[in-house]
């Protein structure tokens, strides 16, 4: 796997030179798919940027969309928040933040403020460090009136 860059996408510039920039091969697609996620700090699923790229006289499977999305991730140009097993977004923002998901509306959105605090890590398995801690706070309705 590769190692992430950390880069963000400026779409003020030229996207096929800044996908060069980090390894990646600029095609038709991959450029579409880039303009909609870096156009402003966002959280997208896959089916979300598919749907945007097929409105706008395109046609892109959703397995390009996928294995782009997958390449965009190992590059560091995106992070993967997955908030269930079948439910991954993309965030266009890889700061290091957490995030709140509305199981009622299926919207993910930024934590904002500073760090939180939280108590030590469990002892790790021998020979591994944290890479990083990733939190979501699962939010629903509340039955109160």
């Amino acid at each position: 796997m590769d190692q992430p860059i950390h880069l963000q996408i400026d779409t003020g510039h030229d996207i096929s030179e800044q996908l060069r920039a980090v390894g990646i091969t600029p095609t038709q697609q991959r450029i579409q798919i880039a303009e909609i996620l870096f156009s402003r700090p966002q959280h997208l699923s896959a089916d979300q940027i598919l749907s945007v790229v097929n409105s706008e006289d395109h046609v892109v499977s959703k397995a390009t969309v996928y294995n782009t999305l997958g390449l965009f991730a190992r590059k560091g140009l995106v992070r993967e928040v997955i908030v269930d097993p079948v439910k991954v977004f993309y965030d266009s923002n890889t700061s290091e933040h957490h995030h709140f998901y509305n199981i009622d509306t299926g919207e993910l959105s930024d934590i904002e403020g500073g760090p939180l605090i939280m108590g030590e890590l469990p002892q790790l398995p021998q020979n591994t460090q944290a890479a990083g801690v990733d939190i979501i706070v699962r939010l629903k309705k509340s039955n109160s009136k």
